[in-house]
């Protein structure tokens, strides 16, 4: 039996043999790949590598490979968003910026060195070109003979786009002294030093080598410039001179001679330099950086021409041709609606008014940056059709007949002007005409505004003043506040201003604030550790104003303040975009709520399409409700954001522009709102909240007010009652109704 079998299994492996190379390699490349796979999980309190470990088996952590600790300044530091649930609730608090989380650091920082003399002069004009480019830039004061290490001098102008591109270029982890390479009298050839007129670039790696050296060097070597003073130390210590090229990238400057004119300069040096020195005035450097931004125009523009008539050769091979070019060429296409509520709509203008006002009004004047956008793009029209038609036929604008503008969020501001044009020929001959042109100021690159930075972990002391009147709509609101503040445990304090008219609450006379009071002590036992406080404020006709002067009394200056209303819902969304938007000394926010339709009127969801008003707030709960529709409601102001010390300050500025029985009379009929938007210097920010979802009310218009709140407030009431086909179909059913 044996030789049968020993047979059988030579002629397999026979058969086989030719295929064992594959056979191998494959095991070979499966094994490796397991391996990877093992090395690259993540660290030990990834919760998808424990339960791996558990599912499968014991793992050995110890084969996981760490990174380079050279590495470690550039590697992110990311926070985890899981959270492990049997652990208590811990809340993690995010950046405003996602560099921030990451630990990412500025590219590029810019120090210059000053004098008291030229602060106001040099400093200014370099401070007005090229502090817009750069992240971090930093101004040493003191006597230009002062041994502090620069990047630049305030006499030098610094071509930014082109320096900012260079450091882009260069490695970030070698030692490097770039710039315009000096030799040392009597020195070596190989012994050179950095120009400061010219500026130079230092890497941190070599920054923090230099760092144990600087006392050294300070006692040691002995100059009256800076930028020699920075070159010996660099050599003495660590043997590194400056280059004026390093890894394929050089460093160019040019030297200006005096009463040299900018305009007239032709030379490739001067076209193509990074830094221009010396400049002796400040308005010699505005002439520089004049005439190096329209060399950075021209070189944009020429870009764009090349390559629209790349995707113009490229288009021609689409299975579209060119009817699938978009004009202009190389913007995206125009949006396109899915649906009729999605259609972006036109807004007629004239010269002299517009017909689509922000207060509703059928028509207002057309004025401000408005006025001056539509100047420009009717200029800009004029421009491009005598640039076409020149020197055939020369244009000049009459008048503006119509004009059309949309907003497209994919593309920019477009416009349709009809103009009404003289055409005049090469010989004399005139005509009017009229034509219809399209422009587009297309969208430039997006940039962050600089803001004072703001984090999440601020604490936000809500305000709700509270009449009688509005004492039972109270528990409602101390529930809401208790899930959506308590319950995740918000950095959040609650303060209840209650209002007790002249006859309320006195002896013998019933206190209308009982049932809140039971409700607040109530939320108190069931969150150990809770405390809603409440003041007892007796006013006859109650202001906001008012009101609010007795709150900021008895907080700090830097209390972050939510005035909210008896039927504001807060939520952790909403705190914490109080938080981001609000910011000390510099904005107040004042959100805009939606407001539920009367359910009178709509008690069922209307169908779709049946009117242009909303039926539910984007990103609002379905559970809390607007079952019948609702709207946005910008009329109304009662709630907003804002610091005790910016209140204050407009608190102050109003009582000193207003003084005696004329501040009386403004206090009665100002809300908060107002109050920083006239005696203010705030910049002032409302935005729809859909966090915000507030209930169908009818609000206490105060014949106290002033004319312009006591309009908002009716105006308010009025278009919260429905949506138009709502309130159509219940005029139609009255109607019915009468005629039956």
């Amino acid at each position: 039996m044996a030789g049968p079998t020993t047979m059988r299994l030579s002629s397999v492996l026979a058969l086989l043999r030719p295929a064992l190379p594959l056979i191998l390699g494959l095991s070979l490349g499966c094994s490796l790949s397991l391996l990877r796979v093992s090395w690259i999980q993540g660290e030990g309190d990834n919760p998808c590598v424990e339960a791996l470990g558990e599912a499968g088996g014991s793992q050995s952590l110890d084969s996981r490979t760490q990174l380079d600790q050279s590495d470690e300044d550039f590697k992110p530091r990311i926070v985890p968003y899981y959270r492990d649930p049997n652990k208590p609730y811990k809340k993690v608090l995010r950046t405003r910026y996602i560099q921030t989380e990451l630990g990412s650091r500025e590219r590029l920082l810019v120090a210059v060195l000053t004098s008291r003399a030229t602060l106001s002069t040099l400093a200014v004009a370099v401070n007005r070109t090229v502090a817009h480019h750069f992240p971090r830039l930093l101004y040493f004061t003191g006597q230009r003979g002062a041994r502090t290490p620069a990047g630049m001098q305030d006499d030098t102008y610094v071509q930014a786009p082109r320096l900012a591109a260079l450091a882009g270029h260069l490695s970030i982890n070698q030692d490097l002294y770039l710039g315009r390479a000096e030799e040392f009298i009597g020195a070596s050839e190989q012994a050179r030093y950095c120009h400061g007129g010219f500026g130079y670039l230092l890497s941190r790696s070599l920054l923090l080598r230099l760092r144990p050296h600087l006392d050294g060097c300070r006692g040691d070597i002995l100059s009256a410039r800076p930028d020699e003073w920075l070159g010996r130390c660099l050599i003495d210590s660590l043997g590194i001179g400056c280059v004026s090229q390093h890894q394929g990238q050089q460093y160019r400057s040019f030297e200006l001679a005096k009463n040299r004119d900018p305009e007239t300069e032709r030379s490739l040096a001067f076209l193509s330099a990074f830094a221009v020195h010396p400049v002796s005035e400040g308005t010699l450097m505005y002439r520089l950086h004049k005439r190096f931004s329209a060399l950075e125009l021209e070189r944009a523009y020429s870009e764009i021409e090349q390559l629209q008539a790349q995707i113009r050769n490229l288009t021609a091979l689409t299975p579209e041709g060119e009817a699938g070019l978009s004009w202009p060429l190389g913007l995206p296409a125009p949006f396109t609606p899915h649906s009729r509520f999605e259609v972006l709509g036109w807004d007629y203008f004239t010269e002299q008014h517009t017909f689509s006002c922000a207060d509703g009004a059928p028509k207002c004047p057309l004025q401000g940056a408005s006025r001056a956008d539509v100047g420009d793009a009717v200029e800009t029209a004029l421009e491009q059709l005598n640039r076409r038609y020149q020197p055939r036929l020369r244009f000049q604008k009459q008048r503006l007949l119509n004009g059309y503008r949309r907003f497209d969020p994919a593309r920019g501001m477009e416009y349709t002007l009809d103009l009404l044009l003289e055409a005049v020929t090469q010989r004399g001959h005139r005509r009017a005409l009229a034509r219809r042109v399209s422009l587009l100021r297309p969208l430039s690159r997006v940039e962050i505004l600089p803001m004072p930075y703001v984090t999440e972990a601020t604490r936000v002391q809500l305000v709700l003043p509270l009449p009688a009147a509005e004492a039972a709509a109270a528990p409602a609101f101390l529930e809401a506040f208790a899930a959506g503040v308590l319950e995740p445990r918000e950095h959040a304090l609650l303060t209840l201003l209650l209002v007790y008219g002249p006859r309320e609450g006195g002896r013998g006379a019933p206190d209308p604030f009982v049932g809140v009071k039971a409700a607040a002590a109530e939320l108190e036992r069931r969150y150990p550790g809770t405390r809603l406080a409440w003041l007892a404020v007796r006013a006859e006709a109650p202001s906001q104003v008012r009101l609010m002067d007795v709150v900021s009394k008895k907080h700090p200056v830097d209390t972050l303040f939510f005035l909210a209303t008896v039927w504001t819902r807060p939520g952790p969304e909403v705190l914490n975009r109080c938080r981001m938007n609000a910011i000390s000394g510099w904005q107040a926010f004042f959100p805009v709520h939606f407001q539920e339709f009367n359910p009178a009127l709509a008690p069922q969801r209307p169908p779709l399409g049946a009117g242009p008003d909303p039926p539910s707030p984007p990103g609002a709960d379905p559970a809390r409700g607007a079952a019948g529709g609702g709207r946005f409601d910008r009329q109304a102001s009662a709630e907003g954001c804002f610091y005790n010390a910016d209140y204050l300050a407009a608190r102050a500025r109003l009582a000193a522009d207003l003084a005696g029985q004329e501040e009386e009379e403004a206090l009665e009929g100002l809300e908060v709102m107002d109050v920083f938007l006239r005696f203010s210097g705030l910049h002032l920010f409302r935005a729809v909240e859909p966090g915000l979802v507030q209930k169908f009310s009818l609000r206490d218009c105060s014949p106290r007010l002033s004319e312009e709140l006591y309009h908002r407030c009716r105006l308010s009431n009025l278009e919260g009652l429905g949506a138009r086909a709502q309130l159509a179909m219940a005029l139609f059913e009255q109607e019915q109704a009468n005629s039956t």
